[in-house]
């Protein structure tokens, strides 16, 4: 467990849960899942101490669900937003001690080389997701965070750089409130997710490319049914989570009106911030969809190369039984057991038939190429 007190010009880290709230700012507790579930009864009991009240019983459940969807719930105390985010992929390396963390606050994963199927699986390995949970208070925010994520590492360290930073306005860069910060951390899950469309259109293009290469002995159809169910899991997650951030819109909309002018520009930034996340949110599940029918329409694509390559083969052993038929007729015929038959007593009869079928053999290919039954391309 993290304990963090933000106001407008410092970012603080304290060692314990405080006594009191502090008197300017607000509180960000982060939690590992495990210290979460270890310490809820103390969390509870500040919590109650500092708002008057606590978590709901069944929202504790939710935020210790590492299987619950994106979804939103509030209260007339507090908010709750669960947002899956993607988890760190198979293969990741495991950042040494001290490390800075990544810009996508991922671990560096050692790349296959591009344009190989290997890397195509690795890209679907990617998408694994694992929740994390918000309460928002007026002056708390609580986020419970699976035990491998570095969100909160990476805020942690952001959100220090930040307090010792001003913008060109002489503003302070930090949240504003605990609603802020939330969205914030949303908004850099979303990103993430952006990162991976480039890496899932990539090596879809990889699988695409061997399933319509030209001879193709494509046999890793395991792969393409793990593609498509991973780009629909992908799917149900993004449209949860715009549920969720709609949903929290809605509620947004239905707080009271504030009285002051700086209370009312709050509100609208987060306004703002929150269909900012929804229109990436938007972006990732439409791009998705598109992959989605890209991915069909290439196995399509395949099956119709396969046909046309079949048909083509067809026709080869069509116009060569057809070359050879009057010839097999020809040579049945001077096969007959009879006495007299033309050109059979003859000394040079054997080389008439085979100058006749000679030039049938020639003359039946040059219609059929003429005709275009033989060959791959058409004739200018």
């Amino acid at each position: 467990m993290r304990i963090f007190h933000i106001d407008n010009e410092h970012f603080t880290e304290l060692e314990q849960l405080p006594a009191t709230l502090p008197a300017q700012g607000y509180l960000w507790i982060g939690n590992a899942r495990r210290e979460f579930e270890a310490r809820v009864g103390e969390l509870q009991r500040h919590l109650q101490h500092w708002t008057g009240a606590g978590l709901v019983d069944l929202h504790v459940s939710d935020l210790l669900n590492n299987q619950l969807p994106s979804h939103y719930d509030d209260t007339s105390w507090y908010d709750m937003l669960v947002f899956r985010r993607l988890s760190a992929g198979a293969g990741g390396a495991v950042l040494p001690p001290n490390t800075p963390v990544p810009a996508m606050g991922r671990p560096p994963a050692p790349p296959h080389e591009a344009g190989t199927l290997a890397a195509a699986h690795q890209a679907l390995a990617a998408i694994d997701t694992s929740p994390v949970g918000f309460a928002v208070f007026d002056r708390v925010l609580i986020t419970v965070h699976p035990a491998d994520c570095m969100v909160r590492e990476y805020f942690a360290q952001r959100l220090q750089q930040h307090s010792r930073e001003s913008d060109l306005r002489g503003s302070a860069r930090l949240p504003t409130s605990p609603a802020d910060l939330m969205l914030r951390m949303v908004n850099y899950m979303v990103d993430s997710y952006l990162e991976l469309r480039r890496l899932l259109t990539r090596h879809l293009g990889t699988l695409q490319a061997e399933l319509l290469k030209a001879n193709s002995r494509f046999a890793d159809w395991q792969l393409i049914l793990s593609s498509r169910e991973a780009l629909h899991l992908l799917e149900d997650t993004c449209e949860d989570q715009r549920s969720a951030i709609q949903e929290w819109i809605d509620a947004l909309d239905e707080w009271p009106e504030e009285a002051s002018v700086a209370e009312r520009r709050e509100r609208e930034l987060l306004r703002v911030r929150s269909r900012d996340v929804l229109e990436h949110i938007e972006r990732v599940l439409s791009h998705v969809r598109r992959l989605e029918q890209s991915a069909e329409a290439a196995v399509q694509m395949h099956f119709s190369a396969l046909g046309q390559r079949t048909n083509d083969i067809m026709r080869t052993l069509t116009v060569l039984t057809a070359i050879f038929l009057p010839l097999n007729l020809i040579t049945g015929i001077f096969g007959m057991n009879f006495e007299w038959l033309p050109l059979i007593h003859k000394q040079d009869g054997f080389w008439i038939a085979v100058a006749v079928m000679f030039g049938i053999g020639i003359g039946l290919g040059l219609f059929f190429w003429r005709k275009r039954y033989l060959g791959t391309r058409s004739r200018q």
